[in-house]
């Protein structure tokens, strides 16, 4: 298994915190949301490379903090590339970027994926362990109670096997409680599929549009969590994960 961190994009909400440092690389105590990260990723079984895609303003800032990273969480090798963007709007888009990496980094295992800035609570071990329980593409789902913040997300529809039935990007109108995060596990199989969309056309921006078109062509599950799992987005939300977490 490979790990494909999603780093590449400018923060602009977050202005001017991340004028000048990446939004993952922000401090939460002592450590930054990718270390955070990574610390989950260790003894995930199978996994052995941890892959950053990033762009050309942040690409020397994650080189060096790769290059630390090599040794705090060994044995995962780390490899980050730069995707040759320069600002916010020459950007790849999130869907555009994981197809990038993978041929960059000629990926051809099975492949978790995971924003950068998502910071959570509990063990991606339990999100694996399902993944490879029901052998499926595995989403990661959360109950939210409030139809305004299920607005912000993609939210899924389930049958009583967990399988995803509807996927909707950003609903106006949320069919359920059931909010997707970007966390995502892809089978190798799968990952061919992701140019597919992309040479359709289709969008390339958040990451939740293509399980939203995956979904229809073959099966889809989804993991609910239980614990936190916070979309550090605003100056606010990162302020409070600090008081809370630092």
């Amino acid at each position: 298994m490979k790990a494909l961190i999603l780093a590449a994009g400018y923060a602009t909400r977050l202005y001017p915190l991340t004028l000048n440092t990446p939004k993952a690389l922000l401090p939460i105590g002592k450590r930054n949301m990718m270390d955070f990260l990574c610390e989950a990723m260790l003894g995930l079984p199978g996994l052995d490379q941890v892959v950053v895609v990033t762009n050309s303003r942040f690409f020397g800032q994650f080189q060096a903090w790769a290059q630390g990273a090599r040794e705090r969480f060994q044995p995962l090798d780390f490899l980050v590339v730069d995707d040759g963007t320069h600002d916010d709007a020459s950007r790849l888009g999130a869907v555009g970027d994981i197809q990038f990496a993978i041929q960059q980094a000629h990926i051809q295992d099975d492949l978790l994926v995971a924003a950068s800035d998502n910071f959570f609570t509990f063990p991606l071990s339990d999100f694996c362990e399902e993944f490879r329980r029901r052998n499926r593409d595995t989403l990661l789902g959360g109950r939210i109670a409030d139809r305004r913040e299920l607005t912000r997300f993609a939210v899924a529809t389930l049958d009583p096997q967990g399988r995803v039935t509807s996927l909707v990007e950003k609903p106006q109108n949320p069919a359920s409680d059931i909010a997707i995060y970007a966390l995502y596990l892809y089978k190798k199989d799968t990952l061919p599929l992701i140019g597919q969309y992309l040479a359709q056309g289709n969008p390339p921006d958040a990451p939740g549009h293509f399980p939203e078109w995956l979904y229809t062509r073959r099966e889809v599950g989804v993991y609910l969590f239980q614990g936190e799992c916070v979309d550090i987005g605003t100056p606010e939300s990162y302020q409070a994960v600090c008081r809370r977490f630092g």
